[in-house]
């Protein structure tokens, strides 16, 4: 059961800087330049619509312009009641593709691992650590953990990731749980997710992040932060372009340095429905230059 609270190595500076996947930004064509050509959701924004109705809420979801999900796994699994080939099935139909679901990690994982790569999914991704991490040595382990998983996921032809909530980035021992995970990590089997706005909540520097570990971060989420939110305000999540994350500069900086995938999410929806505030987002993703 997902809980929401509870891949290619660096090589090199110049590399990182000018290897841009041509699937993700539109190169040909010179009024295009920096766009995002294809941009996915996060489907845990839809929580209280998706598990009514699976089908019709992701055909709406292709109906504003997502050409990429990332799943998560609810009381139905990852693929919402039906197998992983008739998810497929039904992404090719409305044009669209399973890039990448978060997990529960701890159970049947290589039986997920197995499905997703048969449907060439490109990542299982840990959602969250759950607050449970109580020391730099759990953090370590937890490190372990996704090497193994990483393994894993190797040997079914996909990633594995981990994505990120604030507390990594609090200082525990005089250490950065995040840089923990990251220098006890093989970046040969495990990539990370960056949630910005989770980083940002934190009172970290998501450009300092992907500067530091080039190459490392292959999937973000780009969900925006109501302007004027306290430190203390988790709960802050706001339509994309309304709030104060500086997406165009972050977002330059990311892909400079390896980002590949842009996941849309947003949590709260003031004056506004989960629906409604998807398609809003995907209107910001299609206008967005960076």
């Amino acid at each position: 059961m997902y809980n929401r609270r509870s891949f290619l190595k660096a090589t090199g500076t110049l590399a990182s800087g000018l290897l841009v996947s041509r699937s993700v930004f539109s190169m040909d064509e010179p009024e295009a330049k920096g766009a995002i050509k294809k941009f996915g959701l996060q489907l845990y924004s839809l929580r209280s619509d998706l598990p009514k109705d699976p089908k019709g809420v992701l055909k709406q979801v292709a109906g504003f312009g997502y050409k990429q999900i990332e799943s998560y796994e609810g009381k139905d699994g990852m693929f919402w009641g039906m197998t992983n080939k008739e998810f497929k099935k039904y992404m090719d139909e409305l044009g669209m593709t399973i890039v990448s679901s978060h997990c529960n990690i701890n159970k049947d994982f290589e039986t997920k691992a197995a499905e997703a790569g048969e449907i060439g999914m490109k990542y299982l991704i840990c959602p969250s650590l759950g607050g449970a991490n109580k020391s730099i040595d759990d953090f370590k382990k937890a490190a372990e953990k996704f090497n193994a998983c990483g393994e894993i996921c190797k040997k079914n032809g996909l990633r594995f990731a981990y994505h990120n909530h604030g507390y990594s980035f609090t200082e525990m021992e005089g250490q950065l749980p995040h840089d923990v995970l990251m220098q006890n990590t093989d970046a040969g089997l495990v990539d990370f997710e960056m949630d910005i706005y989770w980083v940002v909540t934190a009172g970290a520097d998501p450009i300092a992040w992907f500067n530091k570990y080039p190459g490392r971060w292959k999937l973000c989420h780009v969900k925006d932060r109501k302007k004027g939110a306290g430190a203390n305000d988790h709960d802050a999540s706001v339509d994309l372009g309304t709030g104060s994350i500086d997406f165009k500069k972050i977002l330059k900086a990311g892909s400079a340095k390896g980002l590949e995938y842009y996941i849309v999410e947003q949590e709260r929806y003031d004056n506004s429905t989960p629906l409604k505030s998807a398609e809003a987002d995907a209107k910001y993703m299609k206008k967005f230059k960076m």
